[in-house]
């Protein structure tokens, strides 16, 4: 059955309305909620964002049930043994519900404010790669020696463990060459946003081509897509403003019935978890109507 999920921006927001969200979302009958890694609103329309890690511990803490993820975390500017030290402690906060989201960064505009160096895309796949073998290796082994391009670990420790002997690791993004075959190799979960159907079943294809590459069984990784969720354009434009044209193509929109098909979609393309991606101001009103109208016609 498929797991539907709801993915929480941070941006032009509250923590009181978060909180007040992620309980909804809860309620509802979700099983995800996840948040971003972004310094800035995700289209630079201004400067409103609460930071992830925190918030990412705040989800852990106000919700009793869902999984609660990071769609997905930087590996150019976390450093991989600090996250792995924060996402364990999560997951205690959390009782055994944390998975960990990493992807390679794209928004250089908040490197450059931030003084962050923000080198070419080689270099930031090289370091998401690095950077998913030690988390993966502090997560689950008693010691990591790891001596590579970026990061160099010698007889490191992340103690205490996860309270999950496996706690997911997930790589977000669609890049065929090299990020399909990161996650083949590391991913315990792949995610990718704001694409259509035959778009995201060409890239679960590529991604099960590097897994036989690479003699690993497809089946041991998640598949899931992030889409926007908005009945009418105008909602479309509140929540995503200078992205909305970019990110219609995976956006659900139109009548239930409309949703009910292109979620079917992703679903009859191999998705195994639907996930929404919400911005503020949040439309409740639909979160509410695609779970009581959308969900249940899908399932049936």
């Amino acid at each position: 059955m498929t797991t539907y999920g709801v993915h929480t921006g941070l941006q032009r927001t509250g923590t009181d309305e978060l909180r007040d969200l992620w309980r909804r979302i809860e309620g509802l009958g979700f099983d995800w909620i996840s948040i971003w890694d972004h310094f800035y609103a995700a289209d630079l329309s201004d400067f409103h964002c609460h930071e992830a890690v925190a918030s990412h511990a705040a989800l852990a803490c106000s919700t009793e049930r869902v999984r609660c993820g990071s769609l997905v975390y930087c590996a150019a500017y976390r450093h991989p043994a600090v996250l792995a030290n924060a996402i364990t402690t999560i997951d205690h906060l959390s009782g055994g519900r944390a998975d960990l989201g990493l992807g390679a960064g794209w928004s250089e505009a908040e490197y450059t404010a931030y003084g962050i160096p923000f080198p070419g895309p080689k270099i930031r796949l090289d370091l998401l790669e690095e950077a998913a073998r030690v988390i993966r290796s502090l997560l689950r082994e008693e010691t990591t020696d790891f001596h590579g391009t970026y990061f160099d670990l010698t007889d490191a420790r992340c103690e205490p463990k996860p309270v999950q002997a496996e706690l997911p690791i997930w790589i977000g993004g669609g890049g065929e060459k090299v990020t399909l075959r990161i996650a083949a190799e590391h991913a315990d979960g792949w995610n990718v946003p704001f694409i259509p159907p035959d778009e995201w079943a060409r890239k679960s294809k590529v991604l099960d081509e590097h897994c036989a590459t690479v003699g690993r069984d497809p089946a041991e990784i998640v598949k899931t897509v992030n889409v926007g969720m908005a009945f009418t354009e105008e909602e479309l434009t509140r929540q995503f403003g200078r992205m909305a044209s970019y990110v219609k193509p995976g956006v659900l929109s139109g009548s239930v019935q409309e949703m009910v098909d292109k979620v079917g979609g992703y679903v009859e393309a191999g998705a195994q978890w639907v996930i929404l991606a919400m911005r503020a101001p949040f439309d409740r009103d639909g979160l509410e109507r695609f779970a009581t109208e959308v969900v249940p016609a899908v399932r049936g």
